[in-house]
């Protein structure tokens, strides 16, 4: 499966964005999707999940009550929407896919996902 995200860009603290991660080449409802963000220097962080069919979702605590993850199975796009963004929240956004997932699992881990896009940039000026 090949994965793209759009919708990041320059926003101001306290604003909002919200990412799209669009599929192709794969059966999108057979995938958990994720959503991690990076840094240079540092590991890529999980930012949150989304499981198959049930859409539970899992976010990590940094952005919870900020951010929310929801998917569209009938347009294979997964969204990320960032609200009262924060400078630190800076980083370039990756999605990512995992297929051997079961039931309402959302893993936290990079190697969990098998397949990548390229990220998209998001810088929060102060």
């Amino acid at each position: 499966v090949q994965l793209v995200e759009s919708g990041g860009g320059l926003v101001q603290a306290g604003g909002s964005l919200r990412l799209s991660c669009a599929a192709s080449g794969g059966t999108f409802t057979s995938y958990v999707m994720g959503w991690f963000r990076q840094t240079p220097g540092k590991e890529r962080e999980f930012v949150g999940g989304i499981s198959r069919s049930i859409f539970r979702t899992n976010v990590s605590d940094s952005v919870k009550g900020r951010f929310t993850i929801s998917r569209d199975n009938a347009k294979n796009t997964v969204y990320l929407q960032m609200n009262n963004l924060k400078p630190e929240d800076t980083a370039r956004y990756l999605c990512a896919a995992n297929s051997h997932s079961y039931g309402i699992e959302v893993p936290k881990t990079t190697s969990a996902y098998e397949y990548w896009g390229p990220g998209t940039q998001v810088t929060v000026s102060s």
